[in-house]
């Protein structure tokens, strides 16, 4: 097993040529993530671990599938196998400690979006709650969140936020309760994440807040890209443009503290 350079990254572009998924572009891309493959010169598997997403693509192959680096800074991962083939071998390998689930992929389609409309959501915000822009402030008040954390979780600076990321959120009683941010970034795009805290959903607040962030990107030449963890994450996406592509199977993965001691 190999650990790949940004420089060296463009090796596994074959094997990750079917995906669609920008965490992965990310990575090759050189932005975010990091990269192993079995073979440094002729590579046949690969791994790619961009923020709490793990990704399997090519000859399936057990000692990636073990392979948790030891900066990795999280206690669970998420794991999204290219086959059936790779996920035996998550299921056996972490048989005691994953949860299989299915996901949802939303087509990219960068022209679905009715700029009216998603005004429309904004100004419909009730008049107790308003729409602000992260910043240094609010990025260290959304820190502390457990409900908001995700938001900017990927970048660990707020400089590093303010250089390549991006983001919203709902203050209520000069506090973010409820937010649309990059979670990660790629070409031209970024991945979006919505987090609203307890007690205050369904009040049409991530809506409003995702409409923003979509408008925002519209104006800068960036994309939306959108993956839903469930299907109120799909309904959400549909009620912005966005439309359902497919399910795909997921592996949440807990407990990595104790794999890596």
């Amino acid at each position: 097993m190999y650990y790949l350079e940004k420089e060296e990254r463009h090796r596994i572009k074959t094997i990750f040529d079917s995906w669609k998924d920008t965490l992965i572009w990310s990575c090759l891309q050189g932005y975010m993530g990091n990269a192993w493959v079995d073979d440094i010169h002729n590579p046949k598997s690969a791994q790619i671990i961009t923020a709490d997403f793990c990704f399997f693509s090519g000859v399936p192959n057990l000692e990636l599938v073990k392979n948790i680096p030891e900066f990795y800074p999280s206690d669970f991962i998420i794991m999204i196998p290219q086959n059936d083939e790779w996920s035996q071998l998550i299921e056996k390998e972490y048989s005691h400690n994953s949860n299989k689930f299915m996901r949802y992929s939303i087509k990219k389609e960068p022209d679905v979006f009715d700029r009216q409309k998603l005004n429309s959501y904004i100004e419909k915000l009730p008049s107790e709650y308003s729409i602000r822009k992260i910043d240094e402030e609010i990025y260290n008040k959304i820190q502390n969140q457990e409900w908001l954390k995700y938001l900017c979780s990927q970048f660990y600076t707020y400089s590093d936020f303010k250089s390549q990321g991006l983001g919203f959120v709902v203050i209520h009683n000069n506090e973010p309760v409820s937010g649309a941010s990059s979670y990660t970034v790629y070409d031209k795009g970024i991945e979006i994440e919505i987090d609203t805290i307890e007690g205050y959903r369904r009040k049409g607040l991530a809506l409003a807040c995702a409409s923003k962030l979509i408008l925002e990107c519209l104006d800068r030449g960036l994309y939306p890209s959108w993956d839903a963890a469930n299907k109120e994450s799909v309904k959400l996406a549909e009620k912005l443009g966005y439309h359902f592509e497919k399910e795909y199977v997921a592996y949440f993965i807990n407990d990595l503290d104790k794999i890596m001691m």
